[in-house]
């Protein structure tokens, strides 16, 4: 056969894997599937937007969320919604070709509205601290920038081994995690800080229960007895923290381990969220 009908019938061949679809699952359990690798990028969540800068995408994002300010670029981009509701005509005007959402952040029905106007949405939400990395890989594969996204993702996992070598096989200590005051929430092992605490070698008082965020009442805490108290609360004073001074029979009110945490990184599910966890980790080791 002569090199030119050789030609010609690789060419059908050659084709088909040029326009081969890109396609992963999301956290949601759809199949996320993109002719071509995404250019033209929407956020929806802080988190996400973290998702998509580990992956070598931050200079297609095109919009975003409100409180999303990392990387530093991120402030220069629009904003078209809040952790509560999108503006879906802005969303459309700016021609994504992948928007990022969260699995709990803007209604599901403006997720759907977006996908019936023919936009493809990528639904975040990692489970468990191995599930960023991942995170960062499947995105990468929609990016196109495989390469950046795996290298950002071992390097991630590297930090998780560690800080469970290093944290995870110390004496427990008895954690009470503070997401808000008043009411009193808390955050159960069903979380992903959940994980974390126990990575740190912690132990979280209301880790069985069965609500991801449980209200619980004062007396249960006082009856708990935590080793050591951490809040996010963004408050550098500490305020969130403050009100148990009124407990001093409190363990971890009479050793003073309330601990505060930057929420930025704590209680975002994104790469930054191992600092939060190795810092998580050192103010545990303290009360220990």
């Amino acid at each position: 056969m002569n090199l030119s009908k050789r030609i010609m019938l690789l060419l059908p061949f050659v084709a088909t894997h040029a326009l081969a679809a890109i396609s992963v699952s999301d956290d949601a359990g759809y199949v996320v599937t993109l002719q071509r690798p995404a250019q033209r990028i929407v956020t929806l969540a802080p988190h996400t937007m973290e998702l998509v800068h580990a992956a070598g995408g931050s200079n297609r994002i095109v919009g975003k969320c409100s409180h999303s300010f990392y990387p530093p670029l991120a402030r220069r981009i629009p904003e078209v919604s809040d952790n509560r509701q999108a503006d879906v005509e802005r969303v459309l005007a700016l021609k994504p070709d992948l928007v990022v959402a969260w699995r709990y952040g803007v209604p599901q029905r403006q997720i759907e509205q977006l996908r019936q106007s023919g936009v493809t949405v990528f639904t975040s939400d990692p489970k468990r601290l191995d599930d960023i990395a991942g995170s960062i890989v499947r995105l990468g594969k929609l990016l196109g920038t495989e390469r950046r996204a795996q290298s950002e993702a071992r390097k991630l996992r590297s930090k998780l081994t560690d800080l469970a070598a290093r944290y995870g096989q110390r004496s427990p200590v008895r954690v009470f995690y503070q997401v808000s005051e008043r009411p009193l929430y808390t955050l159960s092992d069903l979380h992903i800080v959940g994980e974390a605490i126990r990575l740190c070698g912690g132990t979280n008082v209301f880790g069985a229960m069965r609500t991801v965020a449980p209200q619980v009442d004062l007396e249960l805490v006082l009856a708990a007895n935590p080793q050591a108290i951490v809040s996010t609360n963004v408050d550098p004073s500490g305020s969130g923290l403050a009100f148990w001074r009124k407990y001093p029979l409190l363990e971890a009110v009479r050793r003073n381990m309330l601990f505060s945490l930057n929420p930025d990184l704590l209680d975002r599910p994104g790469p930054r969220m191992l600092d939060g966890v190795q810092a998580l980790c050192e103010v545990l080791d303290k009360a220990r």
